[in-house]
């Protein structure tokens, strides 16, 4: 079951420059989004370090941590992070733990051997210690020998734990340990569907997609401000966002005939771009939220298009 909420959000660009990240949230709050997140992508920023960052400089905004990989952190430690964080703002923080990229992973020597197991322990430990339990857990991956964490290092709100996953036997996982699962972009309706299916939560499960936006009057403008970042979706990682579309051969055979991503990327044509972005008219974006949030998707989180991401802010503002 997948408890309705809907909230519209945005994500801060990985490669956002850093000076400009305070006046991004400050303005994503003016402007009415429910939700802003962070990205914690190898050689870009940390999660924790700019949600600390935008929760202090907002004051309504609810911020998402999308996502920890579970192999870069040990958990006792990552839990007192979170709590100090939900403590200093109470009910505004959402921390997502997943696998991280394989070959980011595999780069730093912290892909393991067994990636499910390690979600699976590293989501119940860390779940118990920010719900104030004494957690003794000795598992594969990770080992908790009675550690509590003090009182006062709680917040009064216990932050929900999603996971950031992709591929049925992890998602299955999400659905058995964690409060909610983010899916990476591109998140269609049948995506989305399939992805609650094997989940298959049996208690409120929070579900939260991310994609590429731009909306603009003139819908030509919007569909190639978003093409560029969908060069990766015939890429192997993206199999599953794409496996449930009624075009799913088509596209790859487009992909196998392009001489890259870039030429595959302008090769699309105007009805899949959307559907695997959020773009148009403000009426037409409005009505692609409207199928998401239909689909069981609860926070839909827009990601700006474009060489200008706080500009565009403004223009994504119009479907809200």
């Amino acid at each position: 079951m997948t408890e309705r909420n809907d909230v519209i959000g945005v994500s801060v660009p990985r490669d956002l420059p850093a000076g400009e990240v305070v006046a991004f949230a400050r303005r994503a709050e003016d402007l009415g989004f429910g939700e802003l997140w962070v990205v914690e992508d190898l050689g870009y920023r940390g999660g924790l370090v700019q949600a600390a960052t935008v929760l202090a400089v907002t004051t309504r905004i609810r911020v998402g941590v999308g996502l920890l990989p579970a192999a870069a952190r040990n958990a006792a430690f990552a839990a007192m992070e979170i709590a100090a964080l939900a403590q200093l703002h109470p009910g505004r923080l959402d921390i997502t733990v997943g696998h991280g990229m394989p070959h980011w992973m595999r780069s730093v020597g912290a892909w393991p051997a067994s990636p499910l197991t390690l979600l699976g322990e590293y989501i119940t430990v860390l779940k118990g210690l920010l719900a104030g339990e004494e957690v003794r857990h000795t598992g594969r991956y990770v080992t908790v020998d009675g550690v509590r964490l003090d009182a006062s290092a709680l917040p009064g709100t216990v932050p929900e734990v999603l996971a950031g996953v992709r591929g049925p036997k992890s998602l299955a996982v999400s659905g058995a340990v964690a409060d909610g699962t983010l899916l990476a972009e591109p998140v269609t309706p049948a995506y989305a569907r399939w992805a609650l299916a094997r989940i298959s939560a049996d208690r409120p499960h929070r579900l939260v997609a991310y994609n590429v936006a731009a909306v603009h009057p003139d819908p030509a403008v919007a569909l190639a401000a978003v093409r560029p970042a969908l060069a990766p979706v015939a890429e192997p990682d993206w199999r599953p966002h794409i496996a449930p579309l009624p075009f799913h051969d088509e596209l790859l055979a487009l992909r196998a005939r392009s001489a890259g991503p870039e030429e595959f990327a302008q090769a699309l044509p105007d009805p899949w771009v959307r559907q695997l972005a959020v773009t148009g008219t403000p009426e037409q974006a409005r009505a692609t939220l409207a199928g998401l949030f239909e689909a069981g998707v609860t926070s839909a989180v827009l990601t700006p298009a474009g060489p200008d991401p706080l500009k565009a802010l403004d223009s994504l503002a119009a479907v809200l």
